[in-house]
């Protein structure tokens, strides 16, 4: 067999083994020319080799497949998958921030994530692990998510099994709370699974798991803080007094009647009393 960390002989002999099973995408690969098409392989094997690299994998000991503008990897069964959850992910949304810096023509990769039993036939990969993280990876909800991202580089999608045995238990560069869960149904998938965009707090999704539209104050943006605000409530929305809010401080103030809505220190009215008359 051509593709690199094939199964020996005694090993397929076996039969199947549980592995943790990876499938990236490139989105959008389908409107590049040829040369175009080039340099992004280029760039989507550099950058799966050297995320494999930060979690210890040596070349040529996972099992990789070309799938044209992917790539179906399945990592041996002793591999750790809370590093493929963690460090593998971080490196790999690394790489991408790095390549596409200053690029018009940006790698965008949707990766799907699972774990069960795989049977290498001689051919390639069979087993149901390896269809659902491809069908994680293709799903209406992870593209639906990357157009309502424009920005972002790498989307996760993990199956409730790895997220509720893995990614759920934490660890370094783990971040369980920054997934969200939405319903995949395609063919006679159906499946409960959890996407991630790294680095930031949670992607569009809403509490039934439906994406939001583009533009949408979901809270989704950079961990720097130029991502957009949370949406606002009728508990928390600013009502403007007069027609005009206060920023003070650097914090947003807003004076409504007799109360002062938001963290701001060192303000007091009244004389220094508050407005039950007693000193602020």
């Amino acid at each position: 067999m051509s593709s690199a960390g094939a199964l020996t002989g005694t090993e397929a002999g076996a039969g199947a083994l549980h592995r943790l099973v990876v499938f990236g995408d490139a989105v959008g690969s389908g409107t590049l020319g040829m040369d175009a098409k080039r340099r992004l392989r280029a760039a989507m094997y550099e950058a799966f080799g050297e995320a494999y690299a930060a979690v210890g994998v040596e070349p040529g000991t996972v099992h990789q497949e070309d799938r044209g503008d992917g790539i179906l990897g399945a990592l041996r069964p002793d591999m750790p998958p809370t590093l493929m959850v963690g460090r593998w992910i971080d490196t790999l949304y690394e790489c991408l921030r790095e390549y596409n810096a200053g690029r018009e023509q940006r790698l965008r990769l949707r990766v799907g994530m699972n774990a069960g039993l795989v049977l290498d036939d001689g051919r390639g990969l069979v087993g149901r692990a390896v269809d659902l993280a491809c069908r994680l990876c293709d799903s209406p909800t992870a593209k639906e998510i990357m157009t309502a991202e424009p920005t972002a580089d790498l989307l996760v999608v993990v199956s409730g099994w790895l997220y509720d045995n893995v990614v759920a238990e934490g660890g370094r560069y783990v971040e369980p709370g920054h997934y969200r869960p939405a319903r995949v149904r395609s063919k006679e998938t159906d499946e409960n699974a959890w996407f991630h965009i790294p680095r930031r707090p949670a992607p569009p999704l809403d509490e039934h798991g439906a994406v939001l539209p583009a533009g949408s104050e979901t809270g989704g943006g950079p961990s720097t803080g130029d991502g957009p605000p949370p949406p606002r409530t009728p508990e928390n929305a600013p009502q403007p007094i007069g027609g005009r809010q206060y920023h003070v401080g650097g914090d947003l103030a807003v004076f409504e009647g007799n109360e002062i809505h938001g963290d701001v220190a060192g303000i007091v009215r009244n004389g220094g009393q508050n407005g039950k008359g007693k000193p602020a």
